[in-house]
């Protein structure tokens, strides 16, 4: 009796990001006591995913489903005039955010593209924990 075995195989494409190819952005959480905390971050990843990655104090608690403010980011003007418009959706989740300014955005909503080269992101000391156990209280 002949068997024909048949191996599945799969592919994988590597891509390999040069650090040429990162962007240096500096993040300051609070008030800043703790200094300015300086990454490069890859193209086309999220703040959100970018302060992962580097141990940022930024909860996402949601994990980046546009259901809480936990990962609420503060501009400078001049990036922030930059940035894509705000969505109807965010919008409603930034209402809830705890130390709310004219530049916030939600750190899972921006992408980093060369707009934010060089850009300082602040997170403020507060806030809204509405999504999880937090049970809408202030941290």
């Amino acid at each position: 009796m002949e068997r024909n075995l048949v191996h599945n195989t799969r592919c994988f494409t590597v891509t390999s990001v040069k650090l040429s190819d990162r962007i240096p952005i500096k993040f300051v959480e609070g008030n800043g006591d703790n200094g300015v905390i300086e990454v490069k971050a890859k193209l086309d990843q999220t703040l959100l995913e970018v302060a992962r990655e580097h141990d940022i104090e930024l909860e996402g608690a949601c994990e980046g489903t546009l259901a809480c403010s936990t990962c609420h980011c503060v501009f400078d003007k001049e990036v922030f005039d930059k940035l894509p418009p705000v969505a109807e959706e965010e919008m409603d989740m930034l209402d809830l955010a705890a130390g709310l300014t004219e530049t916030s955005r939600l750190g899972c909503q921006i992408k980093v593209t060369e707009t934010l080269r060089g850009a300082t992101i602040r997170i403020p000391d507060e806030m809204n924990n509405l999504y999880g156990s937090g049970g809408g209280r202030s941290v």
